[in-house]
């Protein structure tokens, strides 16, 4: 009798041990990523001009002189570091706060972001990427349990439009040859993004002054954890802006599904910074 409970006491402090170890292989294969993709990057020093903007819509122009953009250098990849974030992984589930680090890429449409949280006191890693035109989002339990891991033709377009939706974040993706612009009218354009044989489109609504509010597409299908794929509209929402080392910025991001019982907000954040990369 005592020989099981100390079997299972060892058991158990092991098992504990092992949750707290700060070494992860989710987060090893992200961080290696995101090192290959920085290391391959292009270097970049040339500034914003105004010959840049000049044949994108109206509001697109005003958003770039507005912001501050004009006279700063093009950057090569964005990070974005959100802290406690308000997440829900599907309509079903409760809502969680995560910590989820995201990197853009320009010069291809690359993008990888990996979610740090815990579920029941078990840390839970979630790991989103879009690289060679194929998403996928995955998610582990205890460092080594697969609770999903989607990809497929869904996937790859969710995860392009996604970066669409935060090219104005990493805005010398906006002069990219594989976005293209179309005049809607003062306040609106539309952006379709093609790559490796998929598009995907999308409206951009701005306010007079050309700071963005929101983005609404058809193209990102709501895929569950269960692999169950449904077509609803999709919207990204950017608010509350502020000058930061003299770049207009949002500082509140939401993600929105507009289901037919009521919005769902299943992103929404405050609380992050945003880095800029040459190389």
């Amino acid at each position: 009798m005592w020989t099981i409970i100390a079997i299972l006491a060892v058991i158990i402090v092991g098992i504990l041990i092992f949750l707290n170890i700060p070494y992860s292989t989710t987060k090893a294969g992200f961080e290696r990523t995101v090192t290959e993709q920085l290391r391959n990057s292009e270097a970049t020093s040339n500034p914003f001009t105004l010959e840049d903007i000049e044949k994108l819509p109206e509001p697109l122009q005003k958003y770039f002189t507005y912001s501050g953009y004009i006279g700063t250098p093009k950057m090569s990849h964005m990070k974005i570091a959100f802290k406690q974030v308000d997440f829900m992984m599907s309509p079903d589930k409760p809502a969680i706060k995560i910590d989820y680090t995201q990197y853009n890429f320009v010069r291809e449409p690359v993008r990888f972001a990996y979610i740090d949280t815990s579920m029941y006191g078990i840390p839970f890693e979630g790991l989103d990427s879009y690289i060679d035109g194929h998403g996928g989002m995955k998610g582990v339990l205890g460092k080594v349990i697969p609770l999903f891991n989607q990809t497929g033709e869904e996937m790859d377009q969710a995860a392009l439009v996604t970066f669409l939706s935060e090219s104005l974040v990493v805005p010398h993706a906006v002069l990219q040859d594989y976005i293209t612009w179309e005049s809607v009218d003062a306040t609106h354009a539309k952006a379709t993004i093609i790559y490796k044989g998929v598009s995907a489109s999308g409206i951009f609504t701005f306010n007079e002054v050309g700071e963005p509010l929101s983005f609404t597409t058809e193209d990102r299908s709501l895929i569950s954890t269960d692999g169950m794929v449904q077509q609803v509209t999709w919207s990204a929402f950017f608010k509350d802006y502020k000058t930061i080392d003299g770049i207009r910025q949002p500082t509140h991001l939401q993600a929105v599904w507009n289901l037919e019982q009521g919005d769902l907000v299943y992103f929404d954040s405050d609380d992050f910074t945003i880095e800029y990369g040459m190389k």
